[in-house]
């Protein structure tokens, strides 16, 4: 039955219906002759009889029980689909696959819980990850919007900018530096920095902001995590080069400072991100013109430059 048609279908259902090719005519638009001959085709086709004459009706035959069956599973099949582009066309419904950069977690959740306040209908899938991570999904297709900050290098996307991104050294309440003013890149020489894993932007961002000053930070302990960061920084194992979105509420309680460095702070800015060749449906559309619009006041008080 690989080339029955639809058309054939839908004419053998609404024959078997009304019980006459004159009538399945009037209702598909047909001539009686042209029914006739598209149920003989459809008849060849499947090999078997689908129709009978009796007292002046037609009937169907067990084949025919089975095609308009099958008939009806079709049209529903479609339906579904229909019901199912159409909630694609709608913003307020269909799914969004939201891949984040570890550092943006901070304020990916106050972002998306906004849109589900406004678009409630919208499946949201959050996906967090370094940098390496996120570029991956966005290669694999896996990813429909991303939020990150440098955008990736070798791929075509479009690219929305969000919001600006400072980056500032920390530093235990209690350090030395505390206090000083104006320090230069090389008064840092002999801290110990905390940094990010390789593949980070962060770290990324800290080695261009050192080179440019010709100055060779001392690594100590490589970590994944902006929590642990944070806490070896509290702890006195070193300072760290790292997002101010990150430490707002640290810094605004006396945990953390921010040491006062002259070309800091980098800023950088935060992107929406989709490969260029990926259309956006228009719930992903929508959550990218929130983001857009209401970037900054979507960051934790604390968090904000």
């Amino acid at each position: 039955m690989r080339r029955v048609t639809l058309k054939q279908m839908r004419i053998a259902a609404a024959a078997g219906r009304l019980g006459s090719f004159t009538a399945a005519g009037e209702a598909v638009g047909l001539t009686p002759s042209a029914v006739s001959m598209q149920m003989k085709t459809l008849a060849e086709e499947v090999g078997l009889p689908l129709f009978e004459f009796a007292e002046g009706r037609l009937l169907l035959t067990k084949a025919g029980e089975e095609v308009l069956a099958a008939a009806a599973r079709i049209e529903a099949v479609l339906t579904d689909c229909d019901q199912a582009i159409a909630g694609l066309r709608d913003p307020g419904r269909g799914r969004v696959v939201v891949g984040v950069v570890s550092t943006a977690k901070y304020f990916a959740p106050q972002a998306l819980g906004a849109f589900h306040k406004a678009y409630p209908l919208v499946e949201l899938k959050l996906l967090i990850g370094n940098r390496n991570d996120i570029i991956d999904g966005l290669r694999r297709r896996e990813i429909d919007l991303a939020i990150m900050g440098r955008p990736p290098e070798g791929m075509e996307v479009d690219l929305v900018k969000l919001a600006d991104h400072p980056h500032v050294i920390i530093a235990a309440p209690d350090h030395p530096l505390r206090q000083r003013r104006q320090l230069a890149p090389s008064d840092l020489a002999p801290e110990i920095f905390l940094v990010r894993e390789l593949g980070s932007g962060t770290r990324m961002l800290m080695e261009q902001f050192f080179a440019k000053a010709g100055v060779i930070p001392r690594l100590g302990m490589e970590i994944s995590s902006n929590e642990t960061i944070k806490q070896a920084v509290m702890a006195g194992l070193g300072i760290a080069f790292i997002s101010r979105h990150t430490v707002g509420h640290e810094i605004a309680d006396g945990r953390l400072v921010t040491l006062d460095v002259v070309g800091l702070p980098v800023v950088r800015q935060w992107y929406a991100v989709h490969l260029l060749d990926r259309t956006l449906l228009p719930a992903a559309q929508a959550l990218q013109a929130l983001l857009r619009e209401h970037m900054e006041t979507l960051f934790p008080s604390g968090a904000r430059p």
